[in-house]
């Protein structure tokens, strides 16, 4: 997915003891789909790896609509793109042609550069439907940020689920509660899909420096305070906790150990090097980042003199 300008997030202060800060994006409506965006924000730029983290929908598209992502490019990141509901089709700079539908990891690893597109199909133009997902860019360590792009897809068959009493953990990567996923990180991380039941919980080790929940679904309560859908809740590190559903909820938890360095990002490029970044814009001015296959348009270089966000 590409940069696209959204309201700041909301920072709140909370009283809740195990939680460091609140995040709570706000709507921006694109006019095809609608985002809400929670990373970066201006008092927290990533949770461990994870440096943009956005809301895509839920929205319902009427006959002959649907999303349009047209090409664009990325550097030194991973893209993880996970639906709840719809499809998309992933097309890139490899080659790759591909649908993603609910419950599956799309893992696109951009590293010295690629361009991707993500966009409905003309199968489902032809009927109303529906999109609902994540799409969470991960920076990569800054051994692997030259490395040749990549693009890995894991079918739901293969994400591992611990489940039992009251609650699912689909584990899209990491490592919890014993279970590894297939998916390979260029950093310590985990990231998972949580469903619990009114009443059931969950523990939280602090096997992270940096962690937070983003709540999908119903509500959920922590240390005695609950929480709605639609806020990103960082957690204070080395604090064991306990999440319970308020009522059946659905939530992703999200954390990793902090970067060796400071992570710079601007549109949809991502470094630890300002020049870097420049280059990049540069290489996508110019035409030299290979074209996605099968998908001939392109999406302009924002004006240079304005950056969508420069973090240091």
């Amino acid at each position: 997915m590409s940069w696209f300008p959204a309201p700041n997030p909301i920072n709140r202060r909370t009283c809740c003891n195990a939680l460091e800060t609140i995040i709570v994006p706000r709507t921006r409506d694109l006019g095809s789909f609608s985002v809400r965006r929670a990373l970066p924000s201006v008092e927290r730029q990533m949770v461990g790896p994870f440096i943009f983290f956005d809301q895509m929908g839920p929205d319902k598209f009427q006959v002959g609509a649907g999303m349009d992502v047209r090409p664009h490019p990325h550097i030194g990141l991973s893209t993880v793109t996970y639906l709840f509901e719809g499809e998309l089709i992933h097309r890139d700079s490899l080659g790759t042609v591909l649908p993603i539908r609910p419950g599956e990891v799309n893992w696109m690893t951009a590293a010295r550069g690629i361009a991707h597109s993500e966009r409905t199909s003309s199968k489902l133009r032809s009927a109303r439907s529906k999109m609902f997902g994540i799409q969470a860019w991960v920076a990569l360590q800054a051994v692997d940020e030259d490395n040749l792009p990549g693009f890995f897809h894991y079918p739901a068959a293969r994400i591992p689920i611990v489940a039992g009493e009251g609650k699912q953990v689909r584990i899209v990567a990491g490592t919890m509660f014993g279970v590894t996923s297939p998916v390979e990180t260029s950093s310590p991380m985990y990231y998972a899909d949580v469903t619990l039941d009114g009443g059931a919980s969950i523990p939280l080790d602090p096997e992270h420096d940096e962690r937070a929940i983003y709540t999908v679904a119903g509500h959920i309560e922590i240390a005695g305070d609950i929480f709605q859908p639609g806020n990103l809740l960082v957690l204070k590190p080395g604090d064991k906790i306990s999440v319970r559903g308020k009522t059946d909820a659905r939530f992703m938890l999200l954390g990793g150990e902090p970067m060796e360095g400071p992570r710079y990002i601007w549109w949809n490029f991502v470094s630890s090097r300002k020049d870097r970044i420049e280059q990049a814009k540069e290489d996508w001015r110019m035409g030299r980042f290979e074209r996605v296959v099968g998908d001939p348009e392109l999406m302009r270089l924002p004006d240079s003199g304005g950056s969508p966000v420069d973090y240091p």
